[in-house]
């Protein structure tokens, strides 16, 4: 099978959608298919092929510039080289994900060709638009729900997402999760030498780890910076950075970090609490169960899928610092209860593997080709 991975981001970016689009070409190399990604360039790549010598596939970069204001996120500009590409891989599915921008270009070449498309939900844009300008959510459905729409099938990774798309009108919807390596992400790698380095009190280690943005909502981890006997970690970078190390009293910033040095960092995690409300699925919450981590989250977005309440962890109202503290403080208080709710945590994800859900992705392509091939025929 030969399929186009049309994506808003792309490693050495670092997020949900770059991880995701790059372990979906991962997965498809590994089956025997033919994928190629098209994605934003990345910064100064004009000068050196660098960025993509590790992808598993061909990765056609598109002019882009960064986001103003948030200088991590590149948005792609025009151009012809999507449909071009599309075309001369001679593509049997286009595979659009967190299409926003550079997808609704993937969407409209694909339609033009007559080549059938899916579309990945991975962002809630509408609560980006609430948070950052207050206002925009009705736009940015509109948007959302034109790309979606003209898809042969949306693919929401979480229950809640499918029910904001069905609520804001998107058709054929359907559920399919993300995967977690539990191999690199393994209580094993917990690492006494670095605790002591971050915690050179003995203190208990509550971590967070993603994008130090507004919306992430890090800043409500100042309540637990004041917990006693407790050491706040922050994994990560983003335009919030500075104002996080003023409002955080206490925590250690350890800067973005990745593959195994950031599973070492997981591991040696006493509790991980996730502060985002607006998380389609929630990519690191997975990660810190699998490393044997209890979480603290949200009871909002993909979190409601992923946390067991009082079996893996706690879920707590969105933006309640208070609730938020006192879920960690019933944590930190007690080295059984965190034991306990971090065996549960690891059972839960462990056989949640990127071939099984790539394999489930699979399924999806197979079925929107036979369903277009059935109404060609009739």
């Amino acid at each position: 099978m030969r399929v186009v991975i049309v994506t808003e981001s792309f490693p050495p970016d670092v997020n949900g959608v770059a991880h995701c689009a790059l372990q979906t070409a991962r997965h498809l190399v590994r089956r025997g298919h033919d994928p190629l990604v098209i994605a934003p360039a990345a910064p100064h790549a004009g000068a050196a092929a660098a960025p993509d010598a590790a992808a598993p596939c061909p990765v056609v970069r598109v002019p882009s510039l960064p986001l103003p204001g948030y200088p991590q996120v590149r948005v792609a500009l025009p151009s012809r080289r999507v449909a071009a590409a599309i075309a001369a891989h001679r593509a049997d599915v286009v595979h659009l994900a967190s299409p926003f921008v550079l997808g609704v270009r993937g969407m409209t070449a694909a339609a033009r060709l007559g080549i059938p498309a899916v579309a990945v939900y991975q962002t809630d844009l509408a609560g980006y638009a609430r948070t950052y300008v207050g206002a925009g959510e009705a736009a940015a459905w509109r948007r959302l729900r034109a790309v979606h729409a003209a898809a042969d099938r949306t693919l929401a990774p979480s229950s809640a997402a499918v029910r904001d798309l069905e609520e804001h009108g998107v058709p054929r919807v359907r559920l399919w999760q993300r995967g977690v390596d539990a191999v690199r992400f393994h209580p094993e790698r917990r690492d006494e030498a670095l605790r002591r380095t971050l915690a050179p009190g003995g203190e208990v280690l509550v971590g967070y780890v993603g994008r130090l943005a507004p919306e992430k909502r890090v800043d409500l981890l100042a309540g637990v910076c004041g917990l006693p006997g407790v050491r706040v970690v922050v994994v990560g970078d983003g335009p919030s950075e500075s104002g996080l190390r003023a409002t955080l009293p206490g925590a250690v910033f350890l800067g973005r970090r990745t593959g195994d040095e950031l599973a070492r960092i997981f591991a040696s995690l006493d509790v991980f609490a996730h502060t985002g409300p607006y998380e389609t699925f929630c990519q690191t919450v997975q990660e810190a169960m699998a490393s044997g981590v209890p979480v603290v989250a949200p009871a909002a977005g993909g979190p409601l899928d992923l946390v067991d309440h009082r079996t893996t962890g706690f879920l707590v109202p969105p933006d309640d610092p208070e609730a938020l503290r006192a879920a960690v403080a019933a944590l930190t208080a007690s080295a059984d209860l965190r034991a306990v709710h971090g065996r549960a945590a690891r059972a839960a994800v462990r056989t949640r593997t990127w071939e099984a859900v790539g394999d489930q992705l699979l399924g999806h392509y197979t079925e929107i080709l036979d369903a277009r091939r059935t109404a060609v025929a009739a």
